[in-house]
């Protein structure tokens, strides 16, 4: 507020015709403002004793769930009635994109009364240091809002464990608080109104709880022993767990605890979802990148191969790569890292595989390398059917080699470091719900002082901000529309037609206007459109910067890295001794005409003279080439374009650094359903002549 106050006190903003002088008659004009989702808190009360009372800040959910659904900026983006996607009109293939696809969608939508919707509802929570607020940084899109800040307890017990069961059970018991509304909602349902002002009766099941491995893990009231059995149901093992309470001293908490542990349950009784319709943790416990992958990766993949190959051996295989663009070069190893970032361990999974082969026992490899294919294969925007299958099949793999880890002493524990015969280790327990999923599918300036309630007020002013600017470019938006009408058509074209198509187009440009100020400002350039309309411009320069090959289009910026170099100074500049008669045999014996450019192949012998005369004498160089591709299936949007990239060599590096790519170049295959056949070209480092070919 200071820093505010003394922005306001420069002259310059003086002079302003402004409502407000102080930072603290700003705060009252944003206090005017509509308000959102009201704020209030709730005194937890336990029967155990702890440091300090907690209060319980949250907002009613079922609030949150209309703001959303009202919310203009998803009114092209909301599916309201549950769809199959197939691949072929036989309805042999099944696409799952969206929840609305899965088949837990069908069986809820049967269920609820004819003509109502079906609002799943998705749940997230993290643990973050309050004063930071990282999890308001990830919503971008606005599709999430924050509806609790759950208390972190101290409980005053003895024995360490007992904290962490007793703040499961109070993390169980404020949930259970504020998710009572949407419980309701469940039950009976209620009257929303959609973004375009329909009323809806609507339901809200819970479909997803994104949560970390340890929460997952506590909210879970499931088991499976070591892989060799299906997971238990969730009434099933609430049974179970009643059953083991009615047997044990109300009175000493600490009996109960030791009767469930070798359960592996979390001695929750009664979850915040026991009493929700159509609600099971088997189906809404879904996994997430961040934790159960990149995370799960490092944890346990890179820390067998640690064990098995040794340290100094897996980082001299990492030194010992050939750097690339994109990707990070790891040159002192990986294992003195201060800092693994997610970025990092993302880097690392491109390399693994191929760092242990010959240095891990084959069965170590396999497992490793089934593990990796299940975490891409299961990160696909769009999945099908088969694919899921081949998800199912990679996670049978690695089952059936991971003792191959333990026998050569890779599974060890985190604090003792002893050798584990067992696979208790909850991310690989919850891959197992993968493919059913797919089914299914600014607080820093607190004066830490009570800042629970400065935190609330904090989010509730720049809530009012955001939607009070949304409603006044909305009708700046629609004013400038009505004024374009009323002054640019006469009464003769108001009466033409004219304005059917212009209705269309007005609303087109309020969903933009909407996009703008709600949208995450990454918009997927379409090259595919680009090079279509450069191919049939008469004007564009030639040749084409933009051009499409199959279902691929490439992209080169108007201006090349290195421009008018001579042949000979670029044959020795990047170690090419036989550019020339590469060039030459490019021009002379292997092209073919294709789309009206001349497309040839630089591999194999090169039969010309390396003093051949070219009808050229100087080359335009790129070192960056856009890439991008069409989607596989009908269901998936434009995909973003990648970026290939070379630099030239040094003293370090002798022979340059790229990306590498594997172009097909064969008409007669179709990727992906070819895999590697056919003719493929590798592509390392791309030349592009400005004169008359590629």
């Amino acid at each position: 507020m200071a820093a505010i106050d003394h922005f306001l006190g420069i002259e310059l903003i003086k002079a302003l015709p402004l409502s407000f002088h102080t930072a603290k008659e700003l705060r009252g004009r944003a206090e005017l403002l509509p308000s959102g989702p009201k704020w209030q808190y709730h005194i937890i009360s336990t029967e155990h004793p702890m440091k300090l009372p907690v209060h319980l800040y949250w907002r009613d959910p079922l609030d949150c769930i209309e703001l959303l659904f009202n919310n203009p900026r998803f009114a092209k983006d909301i599916d309201f009635i549950p769809e199959c996607i197939y691949t072929m009109a036989e309805h042999m293939v099944r696409i799952y994109d969206e929840w609305m696809t899965g088949d837990t969608a069908w069986m809820m939508q049967s269920e609820l009364p004819e003509g109502s919707t079906l609002l799943g509802v998705i749940l997230s929570s993290d643990k973050t240091n309050i004063t930071n607020m990282t999890v308001r940084n990830k919503a971008s899109s606005h599709a999430f809002l924050l509806t609790a800040l759950l208390p972190i307890a101290e409980f005053v017990h003895p024995v360490k464990r007992m904290q962490g069961v007793l703040e499961a059970h109070l993390i169980h018991q404020c949930l259970d608080i504020v998710l009572e509304p949407l419980k309701q909602a469940a039950h009976i349902g209620c009257m929303m109104s959609d973004p375009v002002r329909n009323l809806r009766y609507c339901f809200t099941p819970l479909t997803s709880y994104i949560v970390d491995t340890p929460e997952a893990a506590m909210l879970a009231c499931q088991f499976s022993d070591g892989f060799q059995h299906p997971p238990c149901t969730a009434k099933t093992t609430l049974t179970q767990l009643k059953s083991i309470k009615s047997m044990c001293d109300p009175r000493n908490f600490e009996d109960f605890f030791a009767a469930y542990e070798p359960y592996h349950l979390s001695g929750v009784v009664d979850p915040f979802w026991h009493n929700w319709p159509f609600t099971d943790p088997t189906r809404f416990l879904t996994l997430e990148a961040l934790h159960h992958w990149h995370r799960e990766f490092y944890d346990h993949n890179v820390q067998w191969c640690i064990r098995i190959i040794g340290t100094e051996e897996l980082d001299f295989h990492f030194s010992v790569l050939q750097p690339l663009v994109t990707f990070r070069h790891f040159k002192q190893g990986i294992l003195m890292l201060k800092q693994v970032t997610g970025r990092a361990q993302r880097d690392m999974q491109h390399y693994l595989v191929a760092v242990i082969v010959d240095a891990a026992p084959p069965g170590v490899v396999i497992a490793v390398r089934a593990l990796m294919d299940f975490h891409y294969l299961s990160q696909a925007v769009t999945i099908s059917s088969n694919q899921c299958q081949k998800i199912l099949d990679a996670l049978k793999t690695f089952h059936n080699h991971k003792h191959q880890i333990i026998v050569h002493g890779g599974c060890q524990g985190a604090k003792s470091k002893n050798i584990l015969d067992n696979w208790y280790i909850p991310k690989l327990e919850l891959m197992q719900s993968v493919v059913l999923s797919v089914y299914q599918d600014p607080a820093e300036l607190t004066n830490n002082q009570n800042y629970d309630p400065q935190i609330c007020q904090y989010l509730d002013h720049i809530e009012k901000c955001q939607h009070f600017h949304t409603a006044t470019s909305i009708a700046q938006q629609l004013q400038s529309q009505m004024d374009t009408a009323t002054t640019g058509y006469g009464d003769d074209d108001l009466d033409d037609g004219i304005n059917d198509d212009k209705g269309a187009d007005e609303a087109d440009d309020l969903q933009a206007t909407i996009s703008d100020l709600w949208g995450t400002g990454c918009v997927i350039t379409n090259f595919f459109k680009k090079a279509q309309l450069a191919s049939s411009s008469t004007t564009a320069p030639r040749p084409l910067c933009t051009f499409i090959a199959g279902s691929t289009t490439i992209h080169l910026n108007f201006y090349p890295s290195l421009r008018c170099q001579a042949i000979d100074n670029v044959a020795e500049k990047f170690c090419l001794p036989d550019l020339r008669a590469a060039l030459a045999n490019y021009i002379q014996r292997e092209g073919q005409i294709v789309q009206n450019l001349c497309v040839y192949k630089l591999t194999g012998q090169h039969r010309a003279s390396p003093n051949m005369n070219l009808p050229f004498k100087h080359l335009d160089i790129w070192f960056k080439v856009c890439v991008q591709q069409m989607p596989h299936d009908t269901g998936s949007a434009l995909l973003p374009a990648l970026t290939v990239s070379a630099s030239l060599p040094d003293a370090n590096w002798k022979h340059g650094r790229y990306d590498a790519a594997i172009f097909t170049v064969d008409g007669t295959e179709q990727w992906p359903a070819s895999g590697l056949q056919g003719d493929l070209t590798y592509a390392s480092v791309f030349f592009v002549l400005r004169n008359t070919i590629y």
